[in-house]
């Protein structure tokens, strides 16, 4: 009798499961391809969705010799393979490179929604156990390859963003700005750290990455993402949430720079201006064709509209009670992306000898979507810029693809980007546990 009591709850919870993925089968985009892209997107009207639509790519890891296909004029190599979940990179004055292998913390694993999410999370690759690491990727013999990986810091809480000012490596973990000393050439930190300040981290965590920059100024640069979709647990746990903190690393002061963007992943500073750009992903659940993800200016005490409004304007009406009268004070990002395609990494292309297609712009890793049909992403693109610092009028182009197969199944999906001290692009690819290295053709 006993065994019939036990069946009983996980008969309600495979039905459960099953029901909420043959209604999470969902919406299908209706644009066009690229409709969703550039200066001014095409918006449709909202298609709300009582679930989410489910379209996760099957996880097929790379092969030995499969890589990711580059654009005409370029080639792709692995820099560094054998990782775990890499998702950061930082460009150390002497060449090395860092990269976080990091995750979320463990979430909830009880109640139907839950268990469904982490299913759902395992089979895109991204149920891993946090390393909670950041690793030392070193080239010694120039020859395009990491040829030394140490553990150059460990016991850390779901490390994101890295930043170095003189002597100090700040690592923004999860919950909590911290501080390391930092030796030019040691391949490993001792240290415990210091604090600079708590970060939000409270459950659920949805939104669980801080990325990280230094400014001009040499203030730090925090992005905090909101911990839900359109405030549903309540707005008073988005406090110093869906927001840019600026941090004075000596003193632990912090403000906060701008707000209402749902979660600022990507920040990096404008090389003519100084001016701070940042990626966002946007709101689920009102079809394939919203809301586009987007790059945007950061503007200090600008509101870009999360979670009443977006795209400067367009009222979000699932968010009771409405906010009308903060429309008009409401930002318009400055590029579209693409709906549910998911940026996380952003680098200028500065120091990139790539050729002089790409010699002014922003290189954009796009992580990819699971919540749409088609999918979208999966790749990262350069989006140029004008000589005065903006964003231009043209159409990104992508630069490496070939991250899901003809089936449909991913082999990865890139994250973070930045150019290594010879010009190439490096990219971090969290399901295929590699960095890349992106090269012109000789």
């Amino acid at each position: 009798m006993k065994k019939h009591f036990i069946a009983i709850p996980l008969v309600a919870l495979v039905i459960a499961g099953g029901a909420f993925l043959y209604f999470a089968q969902g919406d299908t985009a209706q644009l066009p391809a690229g409709a969703d892209v550039g200066r001014e997107p095409r918006f449709t009207t909202p298609r709300n969705e009582f679930f989410p639509t489910v379209n996760i790519a099957e996880v097929k890891p790379w092969k030995a010799g499969e890589k990711p296909v580059a654009a005409k004029g370029l080639v792709v190599e692995r820099f560094a393979e054998g990782l775990t979940h890499p998702r950061s990179l930082l460009r150390l004055p002497n060449g090395d490179i860092l990269t976080a292998e990091t995750n979320s913390q463990p979430r909830p694993q009880t109640g139907i929604v839950s268990r469904v999410m982490n299913f759902l999370m395992n089979k895109a690759g991204a149920g891993v156990a946090s390393p909670d690491r950041i690793s030392l990727l070193r080239d010694t013999d120039g020859d395009g390859k990491a040829d030394t990986k140490t553990v150059f810091l460990s016991g850390l809480y779901s490390p994101y963003g890295m930043a170095l000012i003189g002597d100090t490596l700040y690592v923004a973990n999860t919950n909590a700005l911290m501080a390391f000393p930092y030796k030019e050439g040691e391949t490993k930190i001792s240290d415990k750290g210091r604090k600079i300040l708590n970060l939000p981290a409270q459950a659920p965590n949805m939104h669980w990455t801080r990325s990280l920059t230094v400014g001009p100024n040499g203030l730090l640069y925090v992005g905090v993402g909101s911990n839900s979709n359109i405030g549903e647990n309540g707005l008073e746990s988005e406090a110093n949430r869906a927001a840019v903190l600026e941090v004075n690393p000596k003193t632990g002061d912090y403000r906060i720079y701008a707000s209402g963007l749902r979660n600022p992943v990507g920040l990096a500073f404008e090389p003519k201006s100084g001016v701070l750009w940042g990626v966002v992903n946007e709101r689920d659940m009102l079809g394939g064709d919203l809301v586009p993800d987007y790059l945007t200016r950061v503007e200090f005490g600008a509101f870009y509209g999360w979670p009443w409004n977006y795209w400067g304007g367009y009222e979000d009406r699932r968010v009771q009670p409405q906010r009308p009268e903060i429309r008009e004070y409401t930002k318009r990002p400055d590029y579209a992306l693409g709906n549910h395609v998911a940026p996380l990494g952003l680098s200028f292309s500065k120091d990139a000898q790539l050729g002089a297609a790409y010699g002014n712009g922003a290189f954009v890793g796009l992580h990819g979507s699971w919540n749409r049909k088609p999918a979208a992403g999966y790749k990262v693109v350069f989006i140029p810029f004008e000589d005065n610092g903006e964003v231009g009028k043209a159409k990104p182009t992508d630069v490496l693809t070939g991250f899901l197969d003809a089936q449909g199944a991913a082999h990865g999906r890139p994250v973070d980007v930045t150019v290594d001290a010879k010009g190439a692009l490096l990219v971090a690819d969290d399901v295929g546990g590699v960095v890349w290295r992106v090269t012109r053709a000789q």
